[in-house]
């Protein structure tokens, strides 16, 4: 399939007739039709329903056309952020970040980054640590925002801070109400495991930290999504470890409680490129520490809380 039988079928879904299409398009119309053909044929479905009545699209040509004007429109978007980019009317940063650092200072940082300079456009996209530094040495993204160390020999890390872990359990669970939880406590709860991959992950971090205290948590469901784990503690199917700035989701049916170990903590990491010498790198990452700091001890007051109450 090519983009050109996506733009010849989008005109005549679009005008409901091959004549107003091919005047649109600017070519006659039974090289239109055989194309369309073409692409019917590729596809092996009918997606116009040809007759002597007015134009109709079939439940599978309304499907393409619904799903390709997405398509085309972010295609569209790209060509002329390259273009800009090309005409060096802009610059580009892309930052990669892991879900769960959305819930503590990274859209400040974000929202800081995309105002800081007109000329600079600033992309996002949701990954895991392993695939961020991955896109780092390809040149997606200039900065990876993640949770465990990864050794790689062209890539810079910082870590920001050492986020605390609470334990989130189902708002009526026995020890919802405990001001504070031991680990062997949580490690023999029934336990929501995520992200289930790709591996080496977060998960992976928190295993780690059970076994270094001598405890195997009783793994009986995984998920891939923070949101989709917590559902899965609210419906009642175990207990789950997450990062403290979670309990701002502030779910009714969900509760948090701090975890009695202080090595239960996730780091926040800032990865780059070590021959990345931009000044805007230099003024994201002066601007993470900057709001870090001021998260870490936001979050060291709001665990406190959470003991109190």
């Amino acid at each position: 399939m090519e983009l050109r039988h996506l733009r010849y079928f989008q005109a005549v879904a679009q005008e409901g007739s091959f004549t107003r299409a091919a005047a649109r398009l600017h070519i006659a119309q039974p090289p239109l039709s055989r194309q369309i053909r073409q692409l019917e044929d590729e596809l092996g479905v009918t997606l116009i329903e040809r007759g002597s009545r007015a134009l109709k699209l079939t439940e599978a040509g309304r499907f393409l056309l619904e799903q390709s004007l997405q398509l085309t429109a972010r295609l569209d978007e790209i060509v002329q952020g390259t273009r800009r980019l090309g005409r060096h009317e802009r610059g580009w940063f892309g930052i990669g970040f892991v879900p769960s650092t959305l819930y503590g200072f990274v859209p400040e940082l974000i929202r800081r980054l995309r105002e800081a300079d007109p000329r600079i456009e600033v992309g996002l996209a949701e990954m895991t640590t392993l695939p961020q530094l991955e896109a780092l040495k390809a040149g997606r993204i200039d900065v990876g925002i993640g949770r465990i160390l990864l050794d790689d020999p062209a890539i810079e890390r910082r870590v920001l801070m050492a986020e605390p872990l609470v334990a989130a359990l189902p708002l009526r669970h026995p020890l919802a109400r405990r001001r504070r939880l031991g680990i062997a406590e949580l490690a023999a709860q029934p336990f929501v495991l995520y992200p289930a991959r790709p591996r080496p992950n977060y998960a992976d971090h928190v295993l780690g930290l059970f076994r270094a205290a001598g405890h195997t948590p009783r793994v009986v469901q995984e998920a891939n999504e923070l949101q989709t784990a917590i559902g899965l503690v609210a419906a009642g199917l175990g207990v789950t470890v997450v990062p403290a700035s979670v309990h701002r989701l502030h779910r009714a049916d969900i509760a948090h409680v701090p975890i009695d170990a202080d090595t239960f903590v996730s780091p926040v990491i800032l990865s780059y490129r070590k021959d990345d010498h931009s000044p805007f790198l230099a003024d994201a990452i002066a601007l993470a520490v900057q709001l870090a700091n001021a998260e870490a001890a936001g979050v060291k007051q709001a665990t406190a809380s959470l003991s109190d109450t």
